[in-house]
């Protein structure tokens, strides 16, 4: 069966099409403004390259930044009514307390505080106000809002509260969007509600970027279930996405971590992800990227739910350097590479300028960097070796040598030789690796969730059964499920037996599997 893997950077957009594990065609095009034309444009250069027609198409996976620039940039986003159930508890820090002025004044819609909420032990804090509820949702009819986050305290025990919450904005406002946080984090009241804020903020966005990945395949006359990828590289049916855009928010550098596992068949080793703006280095474990299990920061926000543990920094193949101060970005050209890098006749040197002159890659006209001084090619090359070799060195956990797979459009960048790693490994279609991490990803589902007074094996039994069923909500097929991971840790200051179980399992998607 044959599958299409899309991913829509901020410097390129690149294509895959693969054919029972093998790589039948890739292309790499400048990532455009308009997103349909621009996968449009992706897609003819694929189909070109394999003769003409791609065949019957099982699925298409497709990445994007647009999430995560939405944040990072401060725009397309949609006001959020807030709504916390913990009172008389929690008032002091209101929702959005800690979000940055500038993001804070563009999501932020009605904040509405509501008694109820759990203790830490599942007792009930007070009663749910349930009238209160009511009052708050006609407020929220009345104001225009057309999304809702509801946070309880210690949901992740119990959802009860938010459910009920739910229920009655349902019945009240059936036309707004509800995202509730014992959906996506985990214990951690601000970082849970966070989490949940950012969700609810996107969702308009999500189902405006679906419809045109969905009108781009259609005018391309491709038809094909339609996936997006996650943050744990996996991929979800488009609805489901659409639900739960945040779990899309980091998926560009977990699929090129994902394409690299595939591509050297490696299952535990480092990746160095160079793009057109940032090197991402990250760690593969069981040839799924390693997961945060701290705090992560996304545009100033921080949150505590599923996210890859991966190092970002400002070095990619469009960086720019300064000659005269011999500093090296942060800023980049992006996508304007072939037109302002000066191998493509530009004016601005960029790192991909410095790889040409020192002879590690082949691009454009050599000729047009020979005026570059040597000292300054050397100078620059030894400060991007060193930036690449200062993050792997922060992201190994121990000292045991590893492998180390370099990709990305800028993989020519990535030394040959680092302390703590066995090998470099160069790999075939390195400069498309996200793409082929996204043409082969499967399905997933995870519960990260607080059990007591039932024993460990009944924890670990109900929280396999809640995270299958979330697999098949986002597209798996039931037959195909795997489980992949399994923790349980005993929380001591919880009373009944209650331990922290966290499961994951993965299957293939539903038109593909057996």
């Amino acid at each position: 069966m044959r599958r299409i893997g899309i991913d829509v950077g901020g410097t390129n957009t690149d294509a895959v099409l693969i054919e029972n594990n093998a790589v039948l065609g890739t292309v790499k095009t400048p990532t455009t403004d308009d997103v349909t034309n621009g996968i449009k444009s992706a897609l003819r250069d694929l189909v070109a390259k394999v003769g003409g027609a791609a065949g019957p198409v099982e699925a298409v996976m497709i990445g994007t930044t647009h999430f995560t620039n939405a944040v990072v940039q401060r725009r397309d986003l949609t006001p959020v009514a807030a709504v916390r159930i913990g009172l008389p508890a929690s008032a002091s820090l209101p929702p959005f307390v800690d979000w940055p002025d500038n993001l804070a004044g563009i999501a932020r819609g009605d904040v509405f505080m509501v008694q109820g909420g759990h203790e830490y032990d599942g007792r009930p804090l007070v009663p749910f106000d349930r009238a209160e509820m009511r009052r708050v949702a006609d407020a929220i009819r009345n104001s225009g809002v057309t999304s809702v986050a509801v946070c309880a305290v210690f949901s992740p025990l119990t959802s009860e509260c938010e459910e009920t919450a739910a229920e009655t904005l349902r019945s009240l406002c059936p036309d707004v969007r509800i995202t509730m946080s014992h959906e996506l984090g985990r214990i951690g009241l601000l970082e849970r509600e966070n989490a949940t804020l950012l969700n609810a903020c996107l969702i308009d966005l999500a189902c405006r970027t679906t419809q045109a990945f969905k009108d781009a395949l259609r005018e391309s006359e491709i038809s094909a279930p339609l996936y997006l990828t996650q943050n744990d590289g996996t991929v979800a049916r488009s609805d489901h996405s659409e639900t739960f855009p945040v779990y899309s928010i980091a998926s560009g550098p977990t699929n090129s971590m994902r394409g690299a596992a595939f591509l050297s068949q490696l299952d535990h080793a480092m990746v160095v992800d160079v793009g057109g703006t940032t090197t991402d280095v990250g760690c593969l474990k069981g040839g799924f990227p390693r997961q945060a299990n701290n705090i992560v920061e996304i545009g100033g926000v921080r949150t505590l739910f599923r996210m890859p543990d991966l190092l970002s920094i400002a070095l990619g193949g469009g960086t720019i350097i300064d000659e005269e101060r011999l500093t090296i970005g942060p800023h980049s050209v992006g996508h304007r590479i072939i037109e302002e890098s000066r191998v493509f006749g530009g004016a601005q040197l960029t790192a991909t300028d410095i790889g040409v002159a020192s002879g590690l890659v082949d691009l454009g006209d050599r000729s047009l960097v020979a005026g570059v001084n040597s000292n300054t090619v050397a100078s620059c090359r030894e400060r991007i070796e060193s930036m690449i070799v200062e993050s792997v060195d922060r992201m190994k956990t121990d000292a045991t040598p590893l492998p180390l797979i370099a990709v990305g459009g800028g993989a020519f960048l990535v030394p040959e030789s680092m302390p703590g790693i066995a090998a470099v490994v160069r790999v075939d279609h390195a400069a498309v690796a996200n793409a082929v991490g996204a043409a082969i990803a499967q399905v997933s589902g995870e519960v990260d969730q607080i059990f007591s007074d039932i024993g460990r094996e009944r924890a670990i039994e109900a929280a396999t059964v809640l995270a299958q069923e979330r697999a098949v909500e986002a597209g798996a097929a039931e037959r195909s499920l795997n489980v992949v991971e399994i923790e349980d840790l005993p929380i001591s200051y919880l009373p009944g037996d209650a331990r922290r179980v966290r499961v994951r399992v993965v299957g293939e998607t539903g038109a593909g599997a057996p």
